[in-house]
């Protein structure tokens, strides 16, 4: 029994260890200050970085702030027609990728595109007469960004409001304060810590996004990190910018820490619930659209304008071309997502049988990950990679006058490796959110029974984590389908993904055939919104 026990502490802490290695190697290479490089970077392209990284952040924290609470508000404190079906079209979103979106907008609002079009033939204007404003800017960024992250701030406000106590609603009237002067000065201050962290949330989203930016030019600290790493060739100076970036987001990770602690203390001293108002049928015919309007511009008219371009991708007759992509990106999202969830269940286990410091510890400095963009990871990967790389053929040459190359730079184990890395921590919440469920006696009885900790795994904990571990495997397979920067990065030559496709179609623009793995995209992604969205309904229920 302790050899198995120790087994599993050793499991623990070699996973825990590889994947810190990346993280340390990027922190490290603050070690290593080039001069002349920063120097150039300061005198050029630095302040762009430094101002379009922090108005993005604070612009998608603001706005996903403003429309994510007013919807939650809405939601909870009123009876309207619609209710019902607003529940499930609010949350969708969630499965538009912000790069897809931003695609999908500047085939419809660009100079040569269909709406640009109508209206100059509607007020008979120039036909080189640009009639809005170029959604390829910095604020369309921020406005494509928000439409797809507010989701964010929208569960975590309900939430909030849904548990404050009847009783606040009734002093708030007694005291002859309107409905708006209650939400004003008693709600949204106990609500405030919960919008904070679906603020921060989105901002962190924001900092890390790839796609967007890089497609629509905009200098950020991701496309920064890029560039310098492959335009400038200089991968030390990529890994400080990196560690720049994980320097603000480690920043906003304080803050939704600091404020789901305020959220815990002010939800744990209230009880009941907000009885919602019923509306008049006026009232109700704007509410809903009031509520419905970020569900259709941030995934109605996109998705119908993807289906569309599919229809004219599916008459071109090279759908033959799509299915290899598909089924390789299917593969690699099948094959990381069992490999993570069952190392996720690893060290939850692990934590739940040994309620070790040190190793919950390093199982949050490992879960710090999917905090940092794709792209972080992915320059610490490849250094990781490549110093192996180079002992290993140090090693060949010194003792069989041979090298074997690159074995694992640019390899589909390295790729799987960066998944792992970024989306362990997503399992993990699901495998210790489902280990908690189970009261430790179930350990206790199963022990004196004789079992075995991996019998007890096996035969016990497995069955019971069924839902969890199924809802982790969703959740890491769409993640791995939706992930642009690192698998743009760290993939084999001959090897292609429905996000890399996606990205190089619509940056030569061809957008109408970078619908058909768009497309593919967001409905994998419809999959953990349904799980969500019923979750929800059955909570409330």
């Amino acid at each position: 029994m302790y050899a198995k026990i120790s087994l599993l502490k050793i499991s623990t802490w070699t996973i825990t260890g590889l994947f810190a290695v990346p993280l340390l190697v990027v922190f490290a290479s603050m070690a290593n200050f080039d001069t002349q490089v920063w120097s150039h970077l300061l005198s050029t392209v630095m302040g762009s970085y430094v101002f379009n990284s922090l108005v993005l952040a604070i612009g998608v924290g603001l706005g996903t702030a403003v429309i994510g609470t007013y919807l939650a508000w809405f939601m909870v404190n009123y009876v309207f027609y619609g209710k019902s079906l607003l529940n499930w079209l609010i949350l969708l979103p969630l499965a538009m990728p912000a790069y897809i979106i931003a695609y999908t907008y500047t085939g419809m609002l660009d100079f040569s595109g269909p709406l640009q079009q109508f209206l100059r033939t509607l007020f008979e204007a120039p036909f080189n007469q640009q009639m809005l404003p170029d959604i390829r800017s910095l604020e369309g960024a921020v406005l494509v960004m928000i439409l797809v992250l507010y989701p964010y701030v929208y569960l975590l406000a309900r939430t909030a409001f849904s548990e404050q106590s009847a009783q606040f609603t009734l002093v708030s009237k007694l005291a002859g304060l309107s409905r708006f002067q209650h939400m004003k000065q008693v709600a949204l201050p106990l609500a405030r810590p919960s919008i904070i962290t679906g603020a921060a949330l989105a901002m962190m989203e924001a900092m890390a996004d790839y796609g967007t930016v890089a497609y629509f030019g905009i200098n950020t600290f991701t496309t920064g990190i890029y560039r310098t790493w492959f335009g400038m060739g200089n991968a030390t100076a990529a890994s400080q910018l990196a560690t720049m970036l994980c320097l603000v987001v480690f920043v906003l990770l304080w803050i939704e820490k600091s404020s789901r602690k305020h959220h815990s203390r002010y939800q744990s001293r209230h009880a009941g619930s907000i009885k919602a108002k019923t509306t008049t049928p006026l009232k109700s015919a704007g509410l809903f659209v009031l509520c419905v309007i970020p569900a259709v511009f941030g995934f109605i008219i996109p998705f119908i304008q993807l289906m569309w371009w599919s229809a004219q991708y599916f008459d071109k007759g090279v759908f033959i071309d799509y299915l290899p992509l598909l089924g390789t990106s299917l593969k690699l999202a099948f094959i990381s997502a069992a490999l993570i969830v069952s190392l996720a269940l690893v060290i939850s286990y692990c934590k739940r049988r040994f309620a070790s410091r040190k190793i919950a510890l390093a199982s949050q400095f490992v879960g710090l990950g999917y905090a940092l963009p794709g792209v972080v990871i992915a320059v610490g990967v490849v250094q990781v990679s490549g110093a192996v790389d180079i002992n290993i053929n140090r090693f060949t040459l010194a003792f069989f006058d041979w090298q074997p190359g690159l074995i694992m730079s640019g390899s589909i184990a390295i790729l799987i490796f960066a998944y792992a890395v970024r989306y362990l921590s997503v399992a993990m919440h699901n495998t210790d959110t489902g280990l908690e469920r189970i009261k430790p006696n179930v350990d206790e009885v199963s022990a004196s029974l004789g079992v075995n900790t991996a019998q007890t795994l096996q035969r016990v904990h497995i069955p019971l984590l069924r839902a969890s571990l199924v809802s982790a495997f969703i959740l890491v397979f769409v993640d791995v389908l939706k992930e642009l920067p690192a698998t743009l990065i760290l993939r084999p030559f001959n090897v292609n993904t429905l996000a890399v496709k996606t990205f190089e179609l619509a940056s030569d623009e061809r957008l109408i055939d970078a619908a058909l793995p768009a497309v593919s995209i967001v409905i994998a992604g419809l999959l953990p919104v349904i799980f969500l969205t019923m979750s929800l309904e059955k909570r409330r229920k």
